[in-house]
């Protein structure tokens, strides 16, 4: 490869040279000399965030062909020429995966499997036991802000302390979540910003790239809208409109790539220094001295985790390999043993389990006659902000409608929203009760009715749109339940309420018709009202 080494550094130095260049090569038409730079290592990480950007762009292409009704022959070519990109960048998404765990060569040590089931099962008790070791070495309390997972983060902090963050840096740490995002929406939009790549910053800049990009998807949507809202004839200014708001889309996806990329080259470097001297060292005796304390302290709960671990070992076909994926399992079968008994700390097991959220499927018996009840559903795009939602009611009655949303979680939550203020309004003084199968959206709503807070859902709330429906509902707080329903598995509100979801989600975006919209959602409704009189008839 050392005869290439100048267009490969050519290649990564310049994005708009490799972007086409990997272009040519996922549609067969690369140079040899080129295709063979695109093999080298250093360009497997740049590639996929150029694919990123070109992913974003073809899409982009389709939908504005779309919306300028171009001829079906222009629209073929440009979705076949979509397909080819998205191809191209799920291939380079998993050479990216094979080359890191090349670099990273042997995987890591594995640690005792009693070590990694106690710290799974009993995670409170272990990271206590850690920061005692800690600080039984003269470590002061918070170095490393144990629990363990923290290890890698104290020995890069360490070993960097004589490092010191540049002013401007720090300031743009300061910045409060808000004016950060602003930041990255800059730095798409306007000029690249220098200090996202910092080891102080790349982390923070990466969490928050899912909230930039939402924004991005945003002004799509608004693009749409002023599109669709004049004949095809009239479009074109709006087009462009529309055509910038996926380049900058384009853009903010690329910048969130890097991000990904840049956190996870700081991760490792930080792994490899905990691993090394005189970390490692460190690291080792805390381990096995938080449990030893775990093995004085709990003798009980430590003899079942040994009973259990000897057993497994005795016969596991991943023995040779240190039983490496083996603790997960051990760790859930002890939260099976322990479940139902009260042992003070060592019925501390904190391992996933099935939701809670399962024993509350259409719970309804305890609802007076009077509540009115209801399911909600939506549905979101890919590129757009725009969401369709749709609801049904046990009295009959349904309806759907469009808004804008960051998340599938925030359009749910637009659902029941616009579905509860239309029952309440139609229904005063009974009960409305909302059901859905996003427990995301069910915990929002349910955490802004019980603390008479808009502000509540804030995680999941992110456009002024649900934020509006929110503080309209929460002044109806006494009158309003939210429960979960478990998702297509036959529920005829929930069906009708998904078909109606998707029809508001095609209407919006001008795949179908107004008429055609407005004869499928009486089809639906006619369909809704017959499920209802065979209902009735069985009942």
């Amino acid at each position: 490869m050392a005869e290439h080494t100048e267009l490969i550094r050519r290649l990564a130095d310049d994005f708009t040279a490799l972007e086409e260049a990997v272009l040519r090569q996922a549609n067969g038409v690369c140079a040899a000399e080129t295709a063979a730079a695109l093999e080298d290592p250093a360009l497997v990480g740049p590639v996929t965030v150029v694919l990123a950007h070109a992913d974003v762009l073809a899409r982009g292409a389709v939908r504005w062909a779309e919306l300028a009704v171009q001829p079906a022959e222009r629209l073929r070519r440009l979705r076949a020429q979509a397909r080819t990109v998205r191809r191209a960048r799920s291939r380079a998404e998993a050479r990216y995966k094979k080359e890191r765990a090349r670099r990273l060569g042997r995987p890591r040590p594995v640690e005792p499997l009693e070590l990694r089931v106690v710290r799974v099962a009993f995670p409170l008790s272990f990271h206590e036991f850690l920061r005692q070791e800690l600080r039984g070495r003269g470590l002061p309390d918070g170095s490393p802000h144990a629990p363990e997972s923290d290890l890698a983060r104290w020995a890069w902090e360490r070993a960097a302390a004589d490092r010191a963050v540049p002013e401007a840096v720090r300031e743009l740490l300061d910045r409060d979540d808000e004016a950060f995002v602003q930041a990255l929406l800059l730095d798409a939009r306007e000029e690249e910003n220098p200090l996202l790549p910092h080891d102080a910053v790349v982390e923070r800049w990466s969490r928050h790239t899912r909230t930039a990009s939402a924004w991005g998807r945003y002004a799509i949507g608004r693009a749409e809208r002023d599109v669709l809202a004049c004949p095809p004839t009239a479009r074109c200014a709006r087009l462009d409109a529309l055509d910038d708001a996926y380049q900058d889309a384009a853009v903010l996806a690329a910048r969130s790539r890097e991000a990904q990329l840049r956190v996870t080259d700081l991760h490792d470097r930080m792994h490899a220094c905990v691993a090394s001297a005189p970390f490692a060292e460190v690291v080792a005796q805390c381990r096995a001295g938080a449990l030893a304390r775990f093995e004085h302290t709990q003798p009980e709960a430590w003899r079942r985790v040994r009973d259990l671990t000897v057993k497994h070992q005795a016969d596991c076909s991943e023995q040779a390999d240190g039983c490496r994926r083996c603790h997960g399992s051990l760790a859930q079968v002890m939260a099976d043993e322990l479940a139902g008994r009260d042992e003070g700390g060592e019925g501390e097991v904190s391992v996933p389990s099935a939701s809670a959220h399962d024993d509350r499927y259409a719970l309804l018996a305890d609802l007076p006659d009077t509540a009115v009840v209801a399911v909600a559903d939506a549905a979101l795009g890919e590129d757009s902000a725009v969401c369709g939602y749709g609801w049904a009611s046990e009295t009959g009655k349904a309806g759907h409608g469009d808004s804008m949303a960051a998340s599938s979680g925030e359009a749910e939550v637009i659902g029941i929203c616009a579905a509860a203020l239309s029952l309440l309004e139609r229904h005063q003084g009974a009960l409305v009760v909302l059901l859905c199968d996003s427990t995301e959206a069910v915990d929002a709503v349910d955490s802004a009715l019980k603390a008479a807070d808009p502000g509540a859902a804030h995680r999941t709330l992110l456009f002024p749109e649900s934020r509006e429906l929110m503080a309209r509902l929460v002044r109806h707080r006494d009158r309003v339940q939210v429960r979960w329903l478990k998702g297509h598995v036959g529920h005829d509100l929930n069906e009708i309420a998904d078909a109606c979801a998707r029809l508001a989600l095609r209407r919006a975006t001008g795949r179908i018709p107004a008429s055609m919209a407005k004869k499928e959602a009486a089809r639906i409704l006619r369909t809704f009202g017959s499920a209802q009189r065979q209902s009735s008839a069985a009942a």
